[in-house]
């Protein structure tokens, strides 16, 4: 049954065309920061390059939420030792069609405004590409961290934005007030207009109402570009400006600017649905061992929002000897393609791609990055495996905390952190 003349009126114009408001939009990923907290993780990789989730790593997941929402032109800015990240975006995102004026385009730091000035902040990375911007002409720019694990369709977005006549729109999540100091909170109006914003406040506000919960940003802006052109440049020429959206766009632009807050909400359209930071090594390590429950709060196999990575072609896992003292299994695990687990025991772990275990091993609940081999009768508990370790036979780890703090890095819960550094060893080529 066709909709009635008065149900069209209803729904704005701008929603009911979101397909043609995400093609006039240019997605711009800042994927130039280290992510000091996950410590060894990060030593030889940007933390957007970081392997989550058994196959992908952690930006994928916002290039997905763009090709999945129609935003198909899209720029990721890189900065910090982004070998690995520049590869695995070569290898995995070349499959737009540039005839259909789709792309994935790597914007490096190239001192394209000063010959001796790097990315400086959010803000200076975004003004250091303006003449790109300018050349791709899109009507808004959607500005997006690419370091957080989540799924979004930003079309509705982009679509609240031109219904309200925004000049920039923040995304925005609740967030337990014990846990705003690491946020930008933000206070807002009944219809939803940002009246206050303070990048990490040591002394957040609580939403009104809701003693227990601030209001943060997820480093998500949508911009009107001509107010963008112009609030960067205006931005530029202060002394006093740290140059980053947070700290000093966007509270700037409270007051005298048309400044809104959209709420996020996942695919399936809950409020307050999943998103994570993985910031640390405990929020790393208890993301990816989410993923392993029954009912896990990331849906990996959701066909309707798939996530999309490069995945080189590999054997499917494989599980060897059933006798009483030497039994290859794996019990509520993820076990990723070209594993082998031979006579040896899994249990509540991740595996990623090319990982072997040896017999009599024995692993619980562990996160193993791609090219890991355990050696016989190695013992692994709690404990995140960087890529391309080669733990000795015999090996005990996770399970002597003394013994571990001699040579491994122990996350502020317990977790065991193992880098091929660490056990004396040539790091993996193609971090």
């Amino acid at each position: 049954m066709e909709p009635t003349a008065d149900a069209w009126a209803e729904v704005p114009a701008e929603t009911r065309n979101i397909s043609r408001l995400t093609r006039e939009t240019l997605a711009l990923i800042l994927a130039g920061g280290r992510g000091s907290r996950l410590s060894a993780l990060t030593d030889w990789r940007a933390k957007p390059a970081v392997p989550f989730g058994g196959k992908f790593r952690i930006i994928d997941f916002t290039m997905s939420n763009c090709i999945n929402s129609g935003v198909r032109r899209v720029g990721v800015l890189t900065q910090y030792k982004s070998h690995s990240l520049i590869r695995h975006i070569q290898q995995g995102w070349g499959f737009l069609r540039a005839e259909f004026n789709e792309f994935v385009e790597l914007l490096p730091a190239q001192q394209r405004i000063s010959e001796t000035a790097w990315y400086a902040g959010t803000a200076d990375a975004i003004y250091q590409n303006v003449d790109i911007i300018r050349h791709h002409a899109p009507k808004y720019v959607l500005v997006l961290a690419g370091d957080h694990i989540y799924k979004m369709d930003y079309g509705p977005m982009i679509a609240a934005h031109v219904a309200k006549g925004a000049d920039v729109t923040v995304g925005c999540i609740e967030v337990p007030l014990s846990q705003a100091r690491s946020f930008g909170v933000m206070k807002i109006d009944e219809a939803a207009r940002i009246v206050s914003f303070l990048e990490k406040p040591s002394r957040p506000e609580p939403m009104l109402g809701r003693a227990d919960v601030a209001l943060a940003s997820m480093g998500i802006y949508v911009f009107s570009t001509q107010y963008l052109m112009r609030e960067l440049a205006r931005d530029a020429t202060r002394s006093d400006s740290s140059h980053d959206f947070g700290k000093d766009l966007i509270p700037g632009a409270i007051g005298r600017s048309e400044v809104f807050a959209y709420p996020f909400r996942d695919v399936q359209g809950m409020e307050q649905g999943y998103w994570r930071d993985v910031g640390t090594v405990d929020a790393y390590w208890e993301a990816n061992m989410e993923l392993i429950r029954v009912a896990p709060p990331l849906n990996l196999y959701d066909r309707d929002w798939p996530i999309w990575t490069y995945q080189e072609q590999l054997p499917p896992a494989k599980f060897v000897f059933d006798d009483p003292d030497k039994r290859g299994l794996a019990i509520n695990s993820m076990v990723s393609g070209g594993c082998i687990v031979s006579g040896a025991e899994v249990r509540n772990s991740l595996l990623f791609s090319n990982v072997r275990v040896h017999n009599y091993a024995r692993v619980d609940d562990s996160v193993v990055l791609p090219n890991v081999h355990i050696g016989q009768r190695a013992r692994i508990r709690r404990a995140v495996i960087d890529k391309g370790c080669i733990i000795p036979d015999d090996a005990v780890i996770g399970h002597d905390r003394e013994e571990d703090a001699k040579r491994f890095h122990i996350s502020r819960n317990g977790v065991v952190l193992v880098t091929p550094d660490m056990l004396g060893q040539p790091l993996h080529t193609g971090e």
